[in-house]
């Protein structure tokens, strides 16, 4: 007769993510962020043939690529959180710092230095809270 703890062994494991500065797990901290592919280089970069990264480019505008993300992971030992690009590779998993040009190709991901029109002014107000707002003014009487 199987123990009851035999039994919840096909439930999938955490996966192994681990921080590149110290070694530890890393605690996922936000959602899966896809990857999409806008140009015939970007399919190449990812072992699509020249030919076939065209016409998959010619018949669809953009093509998400599988297994490929970004998302933020929280590090005990650095106690905060870090974005990473995460690239699946049968049941092991790469991460690396993402480039700027990443963000631009990711689906529905904030921009992380926030958006390019907002001006500093605004951007720093929108991050006071409270009473602390109100004490940058003066009000006249």
């Amino acid at each position: 007769m199987k123990k009851r703890c035999d039994r919840n062994r096909k439930r999938s494991k955490r996966r192994a993510i681990y921080c590149p500065i110290h070694g530890c797990y890393l605690d996922s901290a936000s959602r899966k962020y896809g990857i999409y592919a806008d140009k015939v280089q970007h399919l190449q970069q990812h072992g699509v043939g020249k030919h076939t990264a065209l016409m998959m480019i010619a018949t669809q505008a953009t093509v998400v690529l599988d297994g490929e993300w970004l998302e933020a992971f929280w590090c005990e030992q650095c106690q905060e959180t870090n974005w990473y690009c995460v690239r699946k590779c049968d049941r092991t998993y790469q991460i690396s710092v993402p480039a700027y040009e990443l963000w631009q190709r990711a689906i529905g991901v904030i921009n992380p230095e926030g958006n390019p029109t907002v001006g500093e002014f605004t951007r720093r107000n929108a991050r006071m809270t409270g009473h602390s707002v109100a004490k940058q003014y003066k009000f006249v009487e």
